[in-house]
């Protein structure tokens, strides 16, 4: 797999990472089994950056990477999470005697001394204005606990906001053929700053594979059960804010458009042909969707016929519903 830089950190990664969410909680049921399955088959086809945080799973996720780091030093990995969400979302929480505490129980989990990356888990907008939060961030780089951090945001001023600040390595965004809008002002701006791009929910939880219709149901402990209108998180980590009857529109659009082989992987070669992507990090439930994650590397570049579609399809469907909120 061909590896980019990643932003400020100083690794080189694998441009297809793999989201770690699924392997904690809030997407159905993984055994521990399965999720060491996935890990290894996104490893084996050229992974070599994995994103998890703390609150998935109560750090679940975390453990069972754990096991993975263990069973594979035969692969440079590089492993962010996230911190921030396991407390309630007052800006005042994110102070160094937390942060300290967080690490401390990240490197724990992980069996790690130093954290690769730690990212600020889409904490509440003040606090990427707040100077004794990047102060503590900087502690963390110095006492050893952490090589780099990051942040992981909800919205585009937020992430510009971020940019700003010389210590961010990295800021995770949701970037996807459904949200267009970090194209416009983020993607350029941290180029320019030199700060890593992380493309999450590339798949707009599921409905850029182009399997879903409007018979698809989902686990009650799935997030797109709960959460699809923002009942426990910002509605726009779920089908990336899209309404779901909306979102089948746009993605049998662009299904009609593609190149193939599978919608799912012409979703991910769209985001690593935008400027300024570090690394793109589509979860998997189990080791065939790690492969065919992996495998979108490998896909010629898409058409300009097929970008133009991609933005039409945005202009028409989407963005009335996406670009003014997030």
């Amino acid at each position: 797999m061909r590896t980019r830089q990643l932003g400020r950190t100083g690794a080189v990664v694998g441009e297809v990472g793999l989201g770690a969410w699924q392997l904690g909680a809030d997407w159905g049921e993984v055994s521990e089994a399965d999720a060491l399955a996935t890990l290894n088959a996104a490893v084996d086809a050229g992974t070599t950056f994995i994103d998890t945080a703390d609150v998935y799973g109560d750090g679940r996720s975390e453990r069972v990477i754990a096991r993975l780091l263990r069973e594979r030093r035969d692969v440079p990995l590089t492993v962010a999470t996230k911190m921030g969400r396991r407390v309630a979302q007052e800006p005042s929480a994110y102070q160094l005697d937390n942060f300290r505490a967080w690490t401390d129980r990240s490197r724990a989990n992980l069996g790690v001394d130093v954290l690769d990356l730690v990212q600020l888990h889409c904490p509440p907008t003040p606090v990427f204005s707040t100077d004794a939060v990047f102060d503590a961030l900087d502690t963390l780089v110095a006492e050893q606990r952490v090589r780099a951090y990051g942040v992981s945001v909800e919205t585009c001023d937020e992430a510009l906001t971020a940019i700003a600040r010389p210590g961010v390595a990295t800021v995770q965004i949701i970037l996807n053929m459904l949200r267009l809008k970090p194209l416009e002002r983020v993607l350029p701006a941290a180029a320019a700053a030199g700060v890593g791009i992380i493309a999450r929910v590339p798949l707009a939880s599921g409905l850029l594979s182009g399997r879903y219709d409007e018979h698809t149901t989902f686990a009650p402990d799935d997030h797109r059960s709960f959460n699809r209108h923002g009942e426990a998180f910002d509605v726009g980590e779920t089908f990336s804010g899209v309404p779901f009857e909306v979102g089948l529109a746009a993605v049998r659009r662009l299904a009609a458009a593609s190149p193939g082989p599978t919608l799912a992987q012409v979703a991910l070669r769209w985001i690593l042909d935008q400027e300024g992507v570090s690394v793109v990090i589509p979860g998997a439930r189990n080791p065939p969707q790690a492969a065919a994650n992996a495998a979108a590397a490998d896909l010629p570049p898409t058409t300009d016929e097929f970008r133009r579609s991609v933005t039409e399809t945005y202009n028409e469907l989407i963005a009335p519903h996406v670009h003014n909120r997030w």
